[in-house]
């Protein structure tokens, strides 16, 4: 096995990613481009600054280590979801197989990637959706149609060295014009090709590495040669070259054409049509510049180019973003049917917030913990499941173990005791063999597969005992999320209320059409302890309602009246962009500094690092670390702390689960179901909606089917669950499992169309 490493360094982020792996020294006559099998692997990121330079044979160098030692294992046509907590460094695992920065990944592996984006639609450093041919869509004056072809086709490309080839062919300044078209075009492609090569031998050493060290200096060789005949004179150019030449210029022109000709194209049209629309793309939307839309807009026209695109490998980072329930069951939908896709069906790596997500569209977990990989071939729930098992398991044998512990130690010392004073060396040694095999005896029972414990077999290596520990899992969800308490009202009423609420845009111009009615005859009233949900598609009003209810805008007709002893938190969607803003203007705010400033002396520095490190922010990380180096989740954790300093007792949570990785969002459930407030959640997480709205035990699984239930302290909650379609506000009697259900019904019509 050898060893190699490499760095890859992002402008704006100024970090650099080390890698290095054991590589196989075996020729793979055919490798399957599906699969990935590398062992040994460690993932380092460091400052731009840094000792990248020191890094030779090792990935290990000041930064921090995201895999040390891991084994990255994918299997053909599999669907992977890769879980972690926020910060452990999954999308930097996603980019260091992308960019193919992991020695052994060949180079004709295609890999198509769609990275974490910002709302603004820009790409946490780097590109949105980076490929093989690094093609970008922002700042392009393409359509969102056209962008999406070019990407998967390569169009644009194509097109340029057509046009450099017929310019040459049909309009020649002189004999020579398609023979130097044709030696430019051949020398860009080897440029090209040569930085491929040029990483290939940077990544590899041992014997591969002095061969891939041999091809690149070959290949070296072959572009000074191509360089050479594109700057010959036109003395030193025979007239049988030029004639081969321009024959052999027409033919490329040919081949070129027949890549994007009419037919091709129009097949790929016809896909990329029926892509953009099942991700929610209006049609009126597809002629419209990709440089003129909003960045949730731009996230779906560059998923759809992924998805577009002819791969090998799909990588998916937090794909539902920006998308609405229709288009993420249509996305399941579609990487479903992606099993059945060809004889070769892309394997399928993905990182979502996103539960239900994970569950219908994974066969298989990646659990990147401790720097670390493990597999589990299921859902997430048989995950848990299998997690709460094994520490009941564990858990019983250790305590059985420590009770026999503790009885062998009483039974030696009485054995030492009783030997010293009769002399009897039997004793004695009875109890020194008794205290060896506590020593070295003590610890895991069975192996991995049940079996019976073999030391040679289950416990490879040198160990100072010949038992494993038992090792019992830590629960592995995120941290601990303590809302305080929301203070009672003087006097009892409705804390919000909207009356036959009717709410139109006001008309600018007195020659314009009226504007079309957003909310129609809308009843809404929330009551202390109620737990409220509206789910609906992007577009239908959902944020004109929640404008209302915090009184930033006023009806068109109705009345919205509000407790007068309210006190209410707004977590909007762009809560996290806002919070980025503030710490791009100023570099040093942190998290302490910015909650500080926002109670004006109310609350002691004790308190506000109370309240933060109930958050999941504790110490100097709320302290020291500045908000443009805290992740999204922690961004998340501060927003919630700006609203919950002021005791408020109604909170209205929009798309609060954006950032958080899964995990968190299952301890923030569990802290929004015991709250004694009132909730209103907007989300398209199914998962939020069922814990928080609908009250479904996550122990049990079971929803409850009264609209008002009583918790365990015994308070009775009122439950509903809104659908909002066409302007008006619906009950949903079933839950959000109904609006799921009429989704999938839509989704399956937009697919066999």
């Amino acid at each position: 096995m050898t060893m190699a490493s490499t760095t890859s360094t992002t402008e704006e982020a100024a970090t650099t990613i080390l890698v290095s792996c054991k590589q196989t020294r075996f020729h793979i006559e055919n490798p399957v481009y599906q699969e990935l099998d590398i062992d040994g692997l460690n993932i380092t990121v460091t400052s731009a600054g840094g000792k990248a330079t020191k890094a030779k044979g090792k990935a290990r160098a000041d930064g921090l280590e995201i895999l040390a030692n891991a084994s990255l294992k994918l299997k053909a046509g599999v669907h992977y979801a890769l879980i972690g907590r926020n910060g452990t460094g999954k999308s930097t695992i996603l980019k260091a197989i992308a960019e193919k920065l992991i020695p052994g990944i060949p180079i004709q592996t295609r890999i198509s990637i769609l990275q974490q984006t910002s709302n603004d639609g820009s790409e946490d450093g780097g590109d949105v959706t980076s490929s093989l041919q690094n093609i970008k869509l922002s700042g392009n004056t393409l359509s969102v149609l056209e962008a999406v072809i070019d990407k998967a086709t390569s169009r644009s490309e194509i097109q340029r060295e057509i046009d450099i080839l017929s310019k040459a062919i049909d309009n020649p300044e002189s004999a020579l014009s398609p023979l130097r078209a044709l030696r430019r075009v051949h020398y860009d492609r080897l440029k090209k090709e040569l930085f491929e090569h040029d990483k290939d031998a940077r990544l590899r050493s041992g014997t591969r590495g002095m061969a891939a060290r041999k091809a690149l200096i070959a290949f070296e060789k072959k572009v000074a040669e191509s360089e050479e005949r594109v700057n010959q004179t036109d003395n030193e150019i025979d007239e049988e070259t030029v004639k081969e030449e321009t024959h052999a210029a027409s033919d490329r022109l040919v081949e070129l054409q027949s890549q994007i000709e009419p037919g091709r194209i129009a097949d790929i049209e016809v896909k990329a049509r029926s892509i953009l629309s099942g991700l929610g793309f209006p049609k009126t939307h597809l002629e419209k510049p990709v440089s003129t839309l909003s960045g949730g807009w731009k996230m779906r026209t560059n998923l759809a180019s992924v998805l577009l695109q002819p791969t090998d490998i799909l990588i998916l980072d937090e794909p539902t973003n920006f998308l609405d329930l229709l288009g993420i069951i249509w996305l399941q939908k579609f990487l479903l049917q992606l099993r059945d896709a060809g004889p070769n069906p892309p394997s399928v790596v993905l990182v979502s917030h996103d539960r239900d997500f994970i569950n219908t569209v994974c066969q298989e977990l990646i659990i990147l913990r401790d720097q670390d990989l493990t597999y589990f071939r299921g859902d997430l729930t048989a995950y848990d499941h299998s997690i709460r098992d094994k520490k009941l398991y564990l858990g019983r044998m250790k305590e059985a173990q420590d009770k026999q512990k503790a009885h062998m130690q009483q039974t030696i010392q009485q054995n030492i005791k009783q030997g010293k004073a009769a002399g009897d060396e039997n004793k004695l040694r009875q109890a020194k063999s008794r205290q060896k095999k506590l020593d070295n005896r003590m610890g895991m029972e069975k192996s991995a597969t049940g079996g019976r414990f073999k030391l040679n077999r289950d416990l490879a290596g040198y160990h100072l005992t010949a038992r494993a520990e038992i090792d019992i899992p830590v629960d592995e969800r995120g941290v601990s999320i303590l809302l305080p308490p929301a203070p009672d009202l003087r006097f009892p009423g409705p804390l919000v209320s909207l009356e036959k609420v009717t709410f139109r845009y006001p008309i600018l111009k007195k020659s314009q059409p009226p504007p079309p009615t957003i909310l129609q005859e809308i009843d809404l009233t929330i009551h202390m302890g109620d737990r409220v949900g509206i789910v609906g598609l992007n577009g239908c009003g959902k944020s004109t309602i929640i404008k209302l209810l915090t009184d930033t805008t006023k009806p068109t007709k109705g009345t919205a009246t509000r407790h007068p002893r309210l006190r209410m938190g707004y977590y909007s969607q762009h809560a996290v962009e806002e919070l980025q803003g503030l710490g791009r203007t100023n570099t040093e705010l942190t998290a302490l500094a910015l909650l500080t400033k926002d109670v004006e002396s109310e609350l002691d520095e004790g308190e506000i690092r109370g309240l933060l490190g109930s958050l999941g922010l504790p110490g100097r990380t709320a302290s020291d670390v500045p908000l443009t180096k805290l992740s999204g989740g922690q961004l998340v954790r501060l927003a919630l702390a700006r609203l919950l300093w002021k005791s408020p007792q109604l909170l209205v949570l929009d798309e609060i689960t954006t950032h958080l990785d899964f995990h968190t969002v299952t301890a923030l459930a569990d802290a929004l179901s015991g709250w004694n407030g009132a909730i209103l959640v907007v989300s398209h997480d199914r998962y939020l909606i069922r814990r928080v709205v609908e009250g479904e035990k996550e122990e049990m699984g079971s929803e409850d089917e009264e609209s008002e239930e009583e918790d365990e302290e015994g308070v009775v909650r009122r439950r509903t669950v809104f659908l909002l379609k066409g302007g008006a506000l619906k009950v949903l009697e079933r839950g959000v499992s109904a609006f799921e259900e009429s989704l999938e019904k839509r989704v399956e019509k937009l697919l066999s169309s």
